[in-house]
């Protein structure tokens, strides 16, 4: 674990302590991952001689910066974007461009107000992303970090999202 996923996972974990609001979460990242991947899927891109799409190269930058600040939750992340990746591709091969369109439109209006109803209705307090916009990437990661804490994975993780200061409630 880097010192710099240390420091901000410490710091979203501030902006999450109602675990109503952490459910909301587990369903509306990946809701807006879903959503961005399909849209990317829609351009292709060829690298090396070898055809992919911008969702695969996107997904793919992605996965190293999570891999790179923390292996185990990565490869964690890496795993759970294999069938959101999947499922996106096959939406794709399967309907026409602007029912992707739709579809990516809906699911990521669904899944931010997934995100903005747990800030205003559980914690009391706006996004951590609102804050500092590095929070896109370690949303993610800290989602998987409670789950592999829940699993009794990372009690390092534990003790890192267990001492961010509590608010007082509103």
């Amino acid at each position: 674990m880097t010192g710099f996923f240390q420091r901000e996972i410490t710091n979203y974990a501030e902006y999450h302590r109602d675990e109503r609001n952490a459910l909301t979460h587990y369903f509306g990242i990946p809701i807006i991952f879903v959503s961005i991947v399909l849209v990317l899927n829609l351009w292709p891109v060829t690298v090396f001689g070898l055809s992919t799409s911008a969702a695969v190269i996107a997904a793919a930058v992605v996965v190293i910066v999570w891999l790179a600040l923390d292996l185990a939750v990565g490869l964690g992340l890496l795993v759970a974007v294999i069938p959101l990746m999947l499922i996106a591709s096959a939406i794709v091969a399967n309907v026409t461009t602007l029912a992707v369109w739709i579809v990516a439109a809906v699911l990521f209006v669904a899944g931010w107000a997934l995100q903005i109803l747990g800030h205003a209705h559980y914690e009391h307090r706006k996004p951590a992303l609102v804050d500092n916009p590095v929070h896109l990437l370690i949303g993610p990661m800290f989602i998987m970090a409670k789950l592999l804490v829940a699993l009794g994975l990372r009690h390092d993780l534990a003790a890192i999202i267990d001492q961010a200061p509590h608010r007082a409630a509103l």
